[in-house]
């Protein structure tokens, strides 16, 4: 069974962006999940795709919950760690929008990566945004620094980004960005929480990315 499910794909694609972000490690303060879930909700993206979470998760470890069904108090429903897709075709954006949030995954990280490129593949998807956020002293006084990387060099060069030098461990968002530079020819894959909020590194990652969107224009 595919584990990736494209319930409806969107039409009149219009060169679109896929943006993600994954709750966990590289998201401190949940402010790249809550950046990304404030552009959907700003735009109203509406969902379209989801990738079943049985082959990524330890539910020991991600949790699913159980909630009474809406209008209900007897009857009760259990919510997976799923990762799901909505996607904006809103007229003020020049360019379509897809936004991708999820729980990092635990297992088979190949094969789920592969996963999200298809869907981009599908959804002709001309460029791929991975928001995170690490832990760091920053004092409350001064804005947060933001920092980035591109696989593009004449993207890099518009969006005045360089090049880290940062070594260690690191989070799926960045073997997505790997794989998507290489267009997914690394390595063949296998067969086969939080609302909306005020943080502060939340607000700076929207408002530059709210800003880039604004500027893009189709070719």
């Amino acid at each position: 069974m595919d584990a990736l499910k494209i319930h409806a794909r969107p039409e009149g694609l219009r060169r679109p962006i896929l943006i993600m972000a994954f709750g966990g490690w590289n998201d401190a303060a949940e402010s790249a999940t809550t950046a990304v879930r404030y552009l959907g909700t700003s735009f109203r993206a509406e969902k379209f795709a989801e990738i079943d979470p049985e082959e990524f998760y330890h539910f020991g470890l991600s949790r699913p919950y159980v909630r009474f069904k809406q209008g209900s108090e007897t009857e009760r429903e259990i919510t997976w760690p799923a990762t799901e897709f909505s996607i904006t075709q809103a007229s003020e954006l020049a360019r379509d929008v897809i936004v991708g949030v999820a729980v990092e995954p635990h297992l088979r990280w190949k094969t789920y990566c592969s996963l999200v490129l298809d869907l981009a593949r599908r959804c002709e998807v001309a460029l791929v945004l991975t928001l995170g956020a690490l832990l760091a002293e920053v004092p409350h006084t001064r804005p947060v620094r933001l920092s980035g990387s591109a696989s593009d060099p004449e993207l890099a060069a518009r969006l005045g980004v360089r090049p880290t030098k940062d070594e260690g461990p690191t989070g799926i968002a960045n073997y997505i960005k790997k794989l998507e530079s290489r267009d997914a020819a690394e390595e063949p894959p296998p067969a086969g929480r939080g609302g909306p909020s005020d943080l502060p590194p939340a607000a700076e990652l929207v408002a530059e990315f709210e800003q880039f969107l604004r500027q893009q224009r189709p070719e």
